[in-house]
This record gives C-alpha cells, sequence and structure tokens, in this order.
C-alpha cells in the first residue's frame, strides 16, 4: 500500500489526514495533521481513537516531526514523548512510538525512513486484521455447527472496526467475514457510554456494510444473554497483560460477568501490538485513563428538526466521574484471538507468542 487507509491517508503534500471520528455518525468530516503536534492534539481530544488506530497516528506523527525538525534527534525526541503520554491506556501507542523511535535513532535518512516505517506498521496491521476475521469468523462457524443454529446473534461492545484498527478492526473483523461468507449474522451493538461509540461509531459502520443489527441500551446485554439471544460475545481491547487480564471501554467486565453466568463464549480479538507483556495484574498493573466528566454530562445528536445539537442531561451542579476502560480478568475470556491464533488468556499461553 502507499499509505492510504479508510481512517487515514497520506495527501500528495505528505499530511497526515484523518476522518474525525468526534462528528460521526451524522457528520463525516476530515482533519488534516500536518504537524507532530497536530498528531498529539487528535490523539488527546478523540478526533481519532481505538488502540489500533491510535498507534497509526501516532506512527504518523513521528514521521511529521521529522519533516519539521530534520536530522535534529533531540526535537523528535522530545515531540515523540509528546505523542506517546497523550493517552496513559492503549499500549499500541506507546509501541508504535517505541518502534519509530528505533528508526529514529538509526537512520541516515529520517524523513524517509520514517514514513516508510509508518506505512509498514499500517500494511502489517491490515494483514493483522485480515487473520483475526478469518480466526474468529472460524469460531463462529464451530459455534453454529456446534448449536445447530441457522443464523448467529453476536453481542460487542464500543467500537473496534475499521474506525479503530484499519482494515476490518479487531472484534468487527469476524462479523465482516461472516458477511463475506454469507452467514446470516445479526449484531447486537451496545450504546457504550459515555461517549456512545457503539451506537455511534459502531452502527455507522455495519450500516455502512448493510450488516443487520439492532442497537442496545448498555444494561440490555445481560437481560438478552438471559433469554438465550446472544450466541457470543466479542471485543477489542487496549491493553491485554502477560497473564490475559485485558482493559477495554469502561463497561467490558460486565459484559464478560453476565457472559460468564449464562454460558455464553466471551472473546476478545487484539493484535500482538496490544500485549503488554511487562504486566500481569491488570486491576493492579494497568494505569486507566480518567476522562472529563463533561462526557458525561453532555450529549449529541440530532434534534426533531434535523439541528445537530449538544445537550446536557444532568443537573447543572452534579458532579460526575469518568472512567475511561475497565479491567476484564483472564477468568472470564473464553479466548483471545489473535493474528497469531486463538490461545488461552494465560500467561503459558501469551508468552508462547513471542
Amino acid at each position: 500500500m502507499h499509505g492510504t487507509y479508510k481512517p487515514l491517508w497520506l495527501t500528495q503534500s505528505g499530511d497526515l489526514e484523518v476522518i474525525d471520528q468526534r462528528y460521526l455518525p451524522h457528520e463525516n468530516k476530515t482533519r488534516l495533521l500536518k504537524s507532530g503536534a497536530d498528531a498529539t492534539e487528535a490523539i488527546a481530544d478523540m478526533t481519532v481513537r481505538g488502540a489500533g488506530v491510535i498507534g497509526n497516528v501516532a506512527a504518523f506523527g513521528v514521521y511529521l516531526l521529522a519533516r519539521e525538525f530534520g536530522n535534529d534527534t533531540e526535537r523528535i525526541l522530545q515531540g515523540a514523548q509528546k505523542i506517546r503520554s497523550s493517552r496513559p491506556t492503549a499500549v499500541n501507542l506507546m509501541w508504535a512510538v517505541d518502534r519509530m523511535l528505533e528508526v529514529v535513532r538509526n537512520s541516515t535518512n529520517v524523513v524517509k525512513d520514517t514514513k516508510a516505517e509508518a506505512i509498514l506498521i499500517c500494511d502489517e496491521d491490515v494483514q493483522r486484521s485480515q487473520m483475526i476475521a478469518k480466526l474468529g469468523c472460524d469460531i463462529i462457524e464451530d459455534i453454529m455447527k456446534k448449536n445447530k443454529l441457522s443464523s448467529f446473534h453476536i453481542l460487542t461492545h464500543c467500537n473496534a472496526g475499521w474506525l479503530a484498527i484499519i482494515d476490518d478492526g479487531t472484534a468487527l473483523a469476524p462479523i465482516y467475514e461472516a458477511q463475506r461468507r454469507g452467514i446470516d449474522i445479526h449484531v447486537w451493538v451496545d450504546e457504550t457510554r459515555p461517549r456512545n461509540q457503539g451506537a455511534n461509531l459502531t452502527s455507522w459502520e455495519l450500516s455502512q456494510a448493510g450488516i443487520n443489527h439492532t442497537v442496545i441500551a448498555d444494561n440490555t446485554g445481560g437481560h438478552l444473554m438471559q433469554h438465550k439471544m446472544v450466541d457470543m460475545v466479542i471485543t477489542g481491547a487496549d491493553r491485554v497483560t502477560a497473564c490475559g487480564d485485558a482493559a477495554n471501554k469502561i463497561g467490558t467486565y460486565l459484559k464478560a460477568l453476565a457472559a460468564k453466568d449464562n454460558d455464553i463464549p466471551f472473546y476478545i480479538a487484539l493484535p500482538l501490538s496490544t500485549f503488554d507483556f511487562e504486566s500481569c495484574d491488570g486491576i493492579k498493573d494497568i494505569e486507566i485513563e480518567v476522562r472529563s466528566e463533561d462526557e458525561i454530562h453532555m450529549m449529541r445528536g440530532i434534534d426533531t428538526h434535523g439541528q445537530i445539537q449538544e445537550i446536557r442531561i444532568t443537573p447543572r451542579n452534579a458532579k460526575g466521574l469518568n472512567y475511561g476502560f475497565d479491567v476484564t480478568p483472564a477468568r472470564l475470556i473464553t479466548a483471545l484471538i489473535t493474528e497469531a491464533g486463538v490461545i488461552e488468556p494465560n500467561k503459558e499461553a501469551i508468552m508462547s507468542l513471542i
């Protein structure tokens, strides 16, 4: 490829253009990133989100720094550290920046080499997504065969499609593959408060692809599982420890508990770059981002007159606490779907990958 992907692409002038996900699904806007500072801001303010795409934009951010500062390695390193610290939970961000800095330190043509490496990271993510799609859809077919199902109902949380991981995503990749294989599939889409990435982004993606889906309130999933209306739960992850604990969008833990209680398989789909091999106990070791309480108080949408509005839904003096992620313990996870294979969520299986 040549630096062109669904959620982001290089322009002819060498800038990075990205879909501004803050405006979806009602407006499809893009944002031009011309500098390392632009990339840092785009990651921090949620113009781009999703573990994989954060890593991709971070990689191109280092390239943009190289374009700004040439062979001034010190200034590139300073800017890269700002990119690296722009979000605390998603490990792909740190992984991508660290990989790019190895290129910076060893390059004689830093602009050319960082650009090539950023494109390579994206191309590798495309291949990872394709493999996760295949392996995940094989699981869907196995469950359908075992339970003699003619159709399949899958529940997902947040957004882990191509807006989050280029090509097909992670959690949505097996769903896209199921459509390609002609499987009658239906997706339960959690709204995923407070930013509504399910209702806004996942539903938008699935609508674009013509995939049958239903948006549900976050608290509906357990009820559906009790009534045997869910055949499988699948989510992405922002960080998975060497022992199999997984950090993902807040609310994932509750879905895993409900799935366990109702004997429904719960899978997490992730590329190898999402593993944090230095951590084990996710609850103790993973830093959980606390975001602005305005995300709880405010909602954005279209009013009855077709106008886009932002409104407050809580009393003006109400306080809010907005954890961005929670940790699902390995004991609640059926398996991890990676590009290297489907593995059990334990240290022996995970460490064997490296």
